[in-house]
Formats: C-alpha cells, sequence, structure tokens
C-alpha cells in the first residue's frame, strides 16, 4: 500500500499476544470462576433490589503497584467479612484511566511508569492481579475505557464502569450491552444526569459491533443486551449531586423508562471537587439519605 497515503502519523506498530494466548498464559482456576460467578450474582441482586445491602465500591484511584494493590485487598477482605451482613465490598483496579487533556493513561498503558508504554506487560500485569484477587475471594470493579481490554480480562471482573468522557459514546454503549457484570454508567462530565439514564437503555437493547474476538481476528458481535445497569452519579463542573433531591430526580427519570431505579453516589471526582477530605462528609450524607 502507498506510503503516500497509509498510517501517515504512525510511528511504529507491532502485535500483542492475543487475549486466547494471554487466558492460556494465565488461567482462571474453578474457583476463580466461581468467586466472581457468586459475586457478579450478589452485585445483580443489590442492583436489582433483591438484595438489601449497599453496594460499595471502594480502593485506589487507579492500580500503579501490585504490591500496595495486594495490601489493600488483603485489608479489604478483613473488612468484608465484618460488614458482609449489611454490605457488599468491592474493590476498585482500575488500570486505564481516561484523560480530559494529558497525563498516565494507567497500568495497562504503562507499567513503569517512564512513558516506555510496555502494554504487553500491562495487561500481564493486570490480569495476574485480578487471578490473585480472586484467589482471595473478593469482587473486583474497573472501567472499561479501550473496547479490546475486555477480552483479556473481563472474566475476573464482577462490576464495571462507563465513565463519565465515554458515557455518551456509542461504542461503549455497545460495549456494555455485550459484558457479562453489572454495568455502573457515570452521569456526563457537566453533570447531566439524563445522559447516564439514556445510556441504560441504550445498552439493555441488542446490538452488533466490530470487536476482537479470542484467537485476534476482527469479528462480529452479537449482543443480547445488558439488563444489570445502573446510575453512578459523580458530580459535574463546578457542581455535585450526591444530594437526596438529584437521587429523587434521578430515580424519577429512570422510573419514567421504566428501569430499576438504583442509583450508585461516587464520593470523589466532582462531587468532593477532587478533595479527599471531602469524601467523609460526603459519605455520612449519603448513609442518612439511606437511613
Amino acid at each position: 500500500m502507498s506510503s503516500k497515503v497509509n498510517n501517515l502519523n504512525i510511528e511504529n506498530q507491532y502485535p500483542l499476544p492475543t487475549p486466547q494466548e494471554i487466558l492460556e498464559e494465565l488461567p482462571t482456576t474453578f474457583m476463580s470462576e466461581d468467586t466472581v460467578y457468586r459475586f457478579r450474582q450478589e452485585v445483580e441482586k443489590i442492583i436489582q433490589r433483591k438484595d438489601p445491602r449497599i453496594l460499595v465500591v471502594t480502593g485506589p484511584c487507579s492500580i500503579d503497584s501490585l504490591p500496595a494493590a495486594l495490601e489493600y485487598a488483603s485489608a479489604l477482605k478483613s473488612l468484608q467479612q465484618k460488614v458482609s451482613s449489611k454490605m457488599l465490598l468491592v474493590m476498585r483496579t482500575y488500570f486505564e484511566k481516561p484523560r480530559t487533556t494529558l497525563g498516565w493513561k494507567g497500568m495497562i498503558y504503562d507499567p513503569d511508569l517512564n512513558q516506555s508504554f510496555n502494554i504487553e506487560k500491562g495487561v500481564r500485569m493486570a490480569r495476574k492481579l485480578l487471578l490473585e484477587i480472586a484467589r482471595m475471594e473478593l469482587p473486583a470493579a474497573t472501567e472499561f475505557l479501550e473496547p479490546i481490554i475486555p477480552q483479556y480480562i473481563a472474566d475476573l471482573i464482577s462490576w464495571a464502569a462507563i465513565g463519565a468522557r465515554t458515557v455518551e459514546s456509542q461504542t461503549h454503549r455497545q460495549l456494555a450491552s455485550g459484558l457479562s457484570m453489572p454495568v455502573g454508567f457515570k452521569n456526563a462530565t457537566d453533570g447531566a444526569i439524563h445522559i447516564a439514564v439514556e445510556a441504560i437503555q441504550t445498552a439493555r437493547a441488542k446490538h452488533s459491533f466490530l470487536g476482537v474476538i479470542n484467537d485476534g481476528r476482527t469479528g462480529v458481535f452479537q449482543t443480547r443486551g445488558n439488563r444489570n445497569c445502573h446510575v453512578v452519579l459523580r458530580g459535574g463542573q463546578h457542581l455535585a449531586n450526591y444530594t437526596s433531591e438529584n437521587v429523587a430526580y434521578t430515580v424519577e427519570l429512570m422510573r419514567r423508562l421504566k428501569l430499576t431505579p438504583s442509583v450508585m453516589i461516587d464520593c470523589s471526582h466532582a462531587n468532593s471537587m477532587r478533595n479527599p477530605l471531602m469524601q467523609p462528609k460526603i459519605m455520612q450524607n449519603v448513609v442518612d439519605q439511606i437511613r
């Protein structure tokens, strides 16, 4: 193909191992599969209001160290054993970071934190961590950003997020419609809640779209639709939306579309104005609403 018109802005390209090769190299066990299946079922029941417990997704903003992540997972596992009758704790294991402009894009893209972009290493590290967390019998959560990544790690995820920057994306709504786990859609970056509700409505429907199948070839995915989706209120530009008024508005929007009115509050991001010291106050407000 003529170099005058093709790949003009591509400096280099190289193949990755296929999803099937990585899954065979780092396989799940019967126990880890049972763990993920069980926790997905528990999350689904909470979202569908068939389980009165509270779903709590907690953990670091992103994963940048496997030892630190495993230390956190161990502590969270101990806490889960103490509160399991009241809530289900799911560990954040975010390997991809959506950026408004520039910045570190996450462990999968740059696992060595030095702009070497060893993506193959990052994929392996992500899967190794998730296998270890599953071995600990702890559910894991992540945000899916790159549509190819689920083929490498989705079998170990109990809850997934579609973020504020991608919630309006047709690609990500279609992706969510085929994911095997419950999905939380965040409101848009400007705070628009109806965007997340519309995304849920879209993800519940059947879709056909292009993707990479396990053997590495491009293929067509035909989905059944994902009926286990909910809204995540994360605030917007210069505004918070965790209050009871915002929750009531979200519930009303969902009921109009005959959606199960399940709402999760993000105690960080725009709701806290990115100030971690605000998170306890927000969490207390949410607890008071639940009471």
